[in-house]
């Protein structure tokens, strides 16, 4: 039972102290290889972990406890990993909903509106460039254009999508 309480406290102390993915898989590396499993078992849990469909963080959680302490593991390392965002979630939903009556709650959130669209759309802008900042191609221009078109006509967004993956195919061999 001690060592269920261990597991549970490592990504207790994980999902604390780490906001990101790599940060988490650092410093789950050096408080789990050793004490849970080995650095083999770990790099295997990782690639696993990415190459499954789903959350990562999750994921290694799951396979590092099953590695540790078979099922009861899995289950006690994914509790110790989404208990952290659930509280805080929870805490600010509840303290939002008992704010909601405010004004400058409203104001706040209106003024939060153009910020959050401007990044989006910086972000957008980043991935229509491509990873490398050449010029826009002429491919990402007419997918642009479109995705703009249909998005116009209320085409669903996954069969645009959909559509545009498969022109990638057909033109970017």
């Amino acid at each position: 039972m001690g060592s269920l309480l261990q597991l549970f406290w490592l990504f207790l102390k994980v999902n604390l102290l780490t906001t990101s993915g790599p940060a988490s898989v650092g410093l789950l590396y050096k408080e789990a290889v050793g004490k849970f499993m080995d650095e083999a078992q770990f790099v295997e849990a990782v690639g696993f972990s990415s190459a499954l469909p789903g959350s990562d963080a999750l994921q290694l959680a799951m396979f590092v406890g099953y590695a540790a302490h078979g099922t009861p593991g899995a289950l006690v390392a994914l509790f110790g990993s989404i208990l952290p965002p659930t509280v805080l979630m929870l805490s600010v939903v509840s303290l939002l909903r008992f704010l909601s009556g405010e004004a400058w709650v409203a104001n706040f959130v209106r003024g939060l509106a153009p910020a959050v669209a401007v990044l989006m759309v910086l972000v957008a802008w980043n991935v229509f460039r491509g990873e490398s900042g050449q010029p826009v191609s002429w491919f990402a221009v007419l997918v642009g254009a479109g995705s703009l078109i249909a998005y116009l006509l209320k085409a669903p967004s996954p069969l645009v999508l959909l559509a545009a993956g498969i022109l990638g195919i057909i033109f970017l061999r």
